[in-house]
């Protein structure tokens, strides 16, 4: 190194090593900047004729104020690792492109819920970070907004909730929020007849109870098994089982069976004579209420074909459900957050903003008052 040509030889090297660095730092931030632009996004015809269409509807496109979000400022952090993180991983959209995953609408109505899921989650990982860039609680005027847009604003910051809680479907239509949780109950119907052998089976839908094996068709029903019940199986025949369902009946009201003494969290309705055979195996009185409760249980025959072992599964399919259709339009407590019979109250107040029939709302509301506050934590 104490040459004069080793020294030339180093310095011509740093000048050349500086120089590629220069150009090469250059050359990727201009690669960043060409395609950091709504224009590079909709090069590709599957963002060019579904999303950027959809967008265009919205205001985030066309406003009072003429401020137009472009398609990086929402889904590109601005600096940093972020920033360089989501270039990288844009190599997949890139890939779906060159293999047409979404290239036409059927595809990409078919990929939207999963699609849409990613983005929800990364947003929510990050704090809506993105959102943020130009929204802040701290610059808004809660006068001049609407009371129901001012009440749900404050209360989110006070929360600490992130924007995307509650902002799904602004700048794109929103997914058939359906599609999760109707798919995981098909799934379930499907495997069911592979999991009927386990002693304990779990109800997936509303199904009829009868105190003896009915002999035909026209066999009266004593009552109704509610979705997400436990049974235990005492002895099975053909299509029907015979089993033992455990509970709580209030004194004076024990055509009801509920899960807990003082909750009312459903399991069975039966007939005043069904409740007459009930066995009873002890009375207690209810601390908080006064009220006298009988701790039994009843045995009934019902069909097999309503039930399952698959309990994770049922619980995975409630989980998608209350997520999409109560998460679509704000931050969902989790349901341990209010206790099962308040559940009760929520779910009749807010089910007529669902699309959910009947049978999915009893599900539902099973399915929060199982993992209420005031219920025995579920494995």
């Amino acid at each position: 190194m104490k040459r004069p040509v080793a020294i030339a030889g180093a310095g011509v090297f740093a000048v050349v090593g500086i120089a590629v660095g220069v150009v090469g730092y250059i050359g990727f931030h201009t690669a960043l900047e060409l395609t950091n632009s709504t224009e590079f996004c909709i090069s590709c015809h599957t963002m060019a004729d579904n999303n950027f269409e959809e967008y265009k509807t919205t205001i985030h496109y066309t406003n009072p104020v003429g401020v137009r979000a472009s398609c990086p400022d929402c889904h590109v952090p601005k600096s940093g690792w972020p920033l360089y993180k989501a270039k990288i991983l844009a190599a997949r959209d890139v890939w779906g492109e060159l293999t047409g995953t979404i290239d036409t609408r059927e595809k990409f109505e078919q990929e939207r819920l999963r699609l849409a899921k990613i983005v929800w989650a990364e947003m929510k990982a990050n704090d809506s970070a993105q959102c943020r860039s130009c929204h802040s609680f701290e610059a808004m005027d809660f006068e001049h907004q609407t009371p129901k847009a001012s009440k749900m604003m404050q209360k989110a910051m006070k929360d600490g909730d992130t924007c995307i809680d509650c902002h799904k479907g602004i700048a794109h239509h929103l997914p058939d929020m359906s599609s999760g949780y109707k798919s995981l109950f098909k799934t379930i119907v499907a495997d069911a007849p592979d999991h009927r052998s386990a002693d304990t089976l779990y109800a997936f839908s509303t199904t009829k109870l009868y105190g003896d094996k009915p002999t035909g068709d026209g066999d009266r029903a004593a009552g109704n098994i509610l979705p997400l019940t436990e049974v235990h199986v005492a002895e099975r025949d053909g299509d029907w089982i015979k089993v033992r369902i455990d509970g709580w009946m209030q004194e004076g009201m024990e055509r009801v069976l509920v899960k807990e003494m003082g909750r009312r969290l459903f399991l069975a309705t039966v007939t005043q004579d069904m409740a007459d055979k009930a066995k009873v195996i002890e009375t207690k009185t209810d601390p908080d209420t006064d009220l006298n409760w009988k701790e039994g249980e009843i045995t009934v025959w019902t069909k097999a074909d309503a039930f399952t072992s698959d309990k994770s599964g049922l619980m995975n399919y409630g989980e998608e459900m209350y997520s999409a259709a109560c998460g679509a339009c704000h931050s969902a407590a989790a349901p341990d957050h209010f206790l099962a019979n308040q559940w009760m109250g929520i779910v009749k107040d807010m089910k007529g903003n669902t699309a959910l029939g009947a049978e999915e709302v009893r599900f539902l509301q099973n399915y929060l008052q199982l993992h209420a506050k005031d219920m025995p934590k579920q494995s």
